[in-house]
């Protein structure tokens, strides 16, 4: 079947910044075994597939290379530019119903928060943070590390073998910022999930945003994930809901002929 396909950067200030995601609007919903396929095939952090449900709802799953995830921010994001809509859209997906709106030349996400809490440092893991100052934490999607500075972020060296062991999706390392134009700094690690290091992560900014607005007592905040292309995030918390916002570029649009 051929099936219109996006390849778009998500949190992305120009071309080539931020977290790239494929995109594939189908006329209905296909079949999980082609879904992995073509994720494969494309070989992103995430593959989006969208399908009309009714007017201005769709359902939506995202992929990795290897699995499907239950949460992805940047390739949300990067759906609703695909669409190309106006105004609200909800998503139906394995996490609730997800809406989305633009304004001006963002795009905003409602997503649910997920709150981290403490836990001693796996066994595990003690040795690649050894002698570092951390406090660990982790929720129902991720293990959670706080450095106290950030250069302690972005010197840190993972050691992917150890985090795909510890049994969650990946590991998230955060710190304020004090050099970048940023309220907090992070990372993002899933080779469990067939992403080495992801580029910016929506669904870790879930997590992020009532972390670093607790600790710094402001409910709209900027992050900066400092990956190899970076990207910022805005966050708002609301409740029990985050307000992810960033842009998006398309870099490659044609058909999936599979």
């Amino acid at each position: 079947m051929d099936v219109p396909f996006y390849l778009i950067d998500a949190f992305a200030h120009d071309p080539f910044t931020g977290n790239p995601a494929g995109v594939c609007l189908c006329s209905v919903e296909p079949g999980t075994d082609w879904m992995q396929k073509v994720a494969w095939e494309i070989n992103q952090a995430e593959t989006a597939f969208v399908w009309p449900v009714r007017s201005k709802t769709y359902g939506l799953r995202w992929f990795t290379p290897t699995v499907e995830v239950d949460l992805c921010g940047h390739a949300t994001l990067a759906s609703y530019h695909a669409l190309g809509e106006e105004g609200n859209v909800t998503f139906e997906t394995k996490s609730g119903n997800l809406t989305c709106w633009r304004t001006e030349s963002k795009v905003t996400l409602d997503f649910p928060v997920k709150i981290v809490e403490p836990q001693d440092t796996p066994r595990a893991a003690q040795d690649m943070f050894l002698g570092a100052d951390i406090w660990f934490g982790k929720n129902d999607l991720d293990w959670f590390v706080e450095f106290k500075n950030e250069d302690s972020v972005l010197s840190f060296q993972p050691d992917h073998t150890v985090i795909a062991s510890l049994g969650c999706r990946g590991m998230v390392i955060t710190a304020p910022a004090n050099t970048i134009r940023a309220d907090f700094i992070s990372r993002f690690f899933a080779p469990g999930s067939g992403v080495p290091e992801d580029f910016v992560t929506g669904s870790a900014h879930c997590a992020l945003a009532p972390f670093w607005s607790e600790r710094l007592g402001k409910t709209d905040l900027v992050g900066y994930q400092a990956s190899q292309r970076g990207g910022f995030v805005e966050v708002g918390v609301r409740g029990g809901r985050v307000w992810l916002s960033g842009s998006a570029r398309t870099v490659v649009s044609g058909t999936l002929s599979a």
